[in-house]
């Protein structure tokens, strides 16, 4: 139970911490909204690595390996959502610095809280090397042996809170930032950095293997 706990948090905080185009759009989009709503954008990514955990503790590397001949084409799917989300990300913010003044007439409404949940479960799901990355780290070195449906679930729980906590910590990090950047020529900048990193990660989601 305990080997199952130690494992899950691992893979959790495996999976989660180092930053790619999903995390930084999480910073940028409670940056540019609220906490709630970005509590709930954390909890989206957290929902789909929980879910990839659950697919590989059940499927194991048949599920992988089931994966892989389509991994190409939901990579780039990944890709083109991130580039799109930047780019509109980027226009927006140039559009609103130009006109600040008709902003609040016509800048489109933030995303609701239900909303911010729903796109970072789709953006975070359409990347499945992250099932690929669950079951070649557990359950490769336990082929031999069978897992109980308990020490799964402690498993998936586990990775669940891991990821969830960091991503939680990263909707934090972006509510401060929106705090401290009220400036229409901060909110620029801040937008048009976001917009430029989360592009580059997509490029690189696609060059590297």
């Amino acid at each position: 139970m305990t080997a199952a706990l130690v494992a899950g948090l691992l893979a959790g905080y495996g999976i989660a911490v180092p930053v790619g185009a999903v995390a930084t759009y999480l910073v940028s989009l409670t940056a540019r909204t609220s906490l709630r709503t970005g509590v709930c954008a954390a909890l989206g990514v957290a929902t789909a690595d929980g879910l990839y955990a659950l697919v590989a503790t059940v499927g194991g590397s048949a599920v992988a390996a089931l994966l892989r001949p389509v991994l190409e084409p939901l990579r780039w799917a990944a890709a083109l959502v991130l580039v799109t989300l930047a780019v509109r990300g980027a226009v927006t913010a140039v559009r609103r610095y130009r006109g600040h003044r008709l902003a609040t007439r016509d800048a489109p409404p933030p995303p609701s809280p239900a909303r911010a949940y729903l796109g970072l479960l789709g953006i975070t799901l359409l990347n499945p090397t992250t099932v690929v990355y669950f079951a070649a780290l557990v359950l490769g070195t336990r082929a031999e042996e069978a897992v109980r449906p308990l020490e799964q679930g402690v498993f998936v729980l586990a990775a669940f809170a891991a990821s969830a906590s960091w991503q939680l910590l990263l909707a934090g990090g972006g509510a401060l930032l929106g705090r401290a950047l009220t400036g229409h020529r901060g909110r620029l900048l801040t937008a048009l950095v976001s917009s430029g990193v989360i592009s580059a990660l997509a490029v690189r989601m696609l060059v590297t293997p």
